[in-house]
């Protein structure tokens, strides 16, 4: 693969964040540069990756060619190749014909977006300030539900990817245990946590509900269920959901020891940031017999930032130029991405408000 050329207006960075609903794209024209010119294409608009990147570049960037990419990918990467989880597109990066590309797990991306966000970027849901140069975690229900790392090392941080989002359905209470048996025992053999806490595991948790309580209903999508809030069944799903949520966030906690904060995004905490608040999901967090202490002491906090990891996308790719600058191995460059503003610290833009 051919070194990355630093960003130009006539040779821009493209970044990407590809879903499993929709694709979004921006362009860094400059070096330490955001990303601009950000459009969302709906994913089943185009036949694949190739497509979709085609498209953008012509009817949204001017037909500018990209001198290197980075595109985030909701499924796992593997060197040049990627498989989307929840649509069929999979493939090589060979077939965007762009000299330099950069594949990472969508969560990878947004985990190290975290550094770079600001007060008004970030929404607390309870405990502290975010600890500074400590592992965070970042975790979302979108499409899917997924999971990633952040680790403080000398030269700055380091992403960790997973698949966490496919563990055991953390079924705490007994409703909660109720309604996993309902689903069972209406076809699903495993119930993990992304069936539940995801957009389309809203609609299964419903229909768990309704299992439970004998009251047949109609199905309705996610954004519906959120929107009646004066519907009973709903507002009853949306405080599961967040319950489960709250212990789910708690087990990735304890798992990654993310002392420097529990970061929430995906596309459908960011919309109910009030009714988490009001929720049992900061009490199932720290609700823990052994180590309620340490859970109590970590920082929960939702990430409201418009397109964050086109921002961790673009960190990366400047981390790449950095880390071969100064001589570093290119799998693990050494700096963070520019701040737009050098006074924020990482206590402070860690800050919610």
């Amino acid at each position: 693969m051919s070194p990355i050329p630093l960003p130009s207006p006539e040779s821009p960075w493209l970044v990407a964040d590809v879903g499993g609903t929709n694709a979004r794209f921006g362009l860094v024209t400059a070096p330490g540069g955001h990303p601009g010119t950000v459009a969302v294409l709906a994913g089943a608009e185009f036949d694949g990756l190739a497509d979709a990147v085609h498209s953008y570049l012509a009817d949204h960037a001017g037909g500018v060619r990209a001198a290197a990419a980075c595109l985030a990918i909701a499924g796992p990467v593997n060197a040049d190749r990627y498989r989307l989880t929840n649509t069929g597109w999979s493939g090589s990066v060979g077939e965007l014909g762009i000299p330099h590309v950069e594949l990472l797990n969508d969560f990878e991306a947004l985990a190290l977006a975290l550094p770079h966000l600001g007060a008004g970027d970030l929404a607390s849901l309870g405990g502290p300030l975010p600890a500074p140069d400590m592992v965070k975690t970042v975790l979302g229900p979108g499409t899917g539900l997924g999971v990633a790392a952040l680790v403080p090392v000398r030269e700055g941080w380091v992403p960790v990817p997973g698949e966490g989002g496919h563990v055991s359905v953390p079924a705490v209470t007994g409703l909660e245990i109720e309604v996993v048996r309902a689903l069972r025992a209406d076809g699903m053999s495993f119930v993990d946590a992304e069936h539940l806490l995801s957009g389309p595991g809203l609609v299964r948790l419903r229909h768990g509900l309704a299992l439970v309580e004998g009251t047949p209903v109609a199905p309705l999508a996610a954004p519906e269920i959120v929107a009646r809030v004066d519907d009973s069944l709903c507002a009853r799903t949306v405080e599961v959901f967040c319950g489960l949520l709250g212990s789910f966030a708690a087990n990735v906690a304890l798992t990654l020891g993310a002392r420097g904060g529990v970061y929430l995004g995906g596309g459908i905490v960011p919309r109910i940031v009030r009714r988490m608040r009001e929720s049992d999901f900061r009490r199932r967090f720290e609700a823990n017999l052994v180590l309620s202490d340490y859970l109590s002491e970590i920082a929960t906090t939702v990430i409201v930032a418009e397109q964050p990891a086109l921002t961790g996308a673009a960190a990366w790719l400047a981390q790449r130029v950095a880390g071969r600058e100064a001589g570093v191995p290119s799998s693990r460059p050494p700096h963070p991405f520019p701040e737009a503003d050098p006074s924020v610290t990482p206590a402070t833009r860690s800050a919610a408000p």
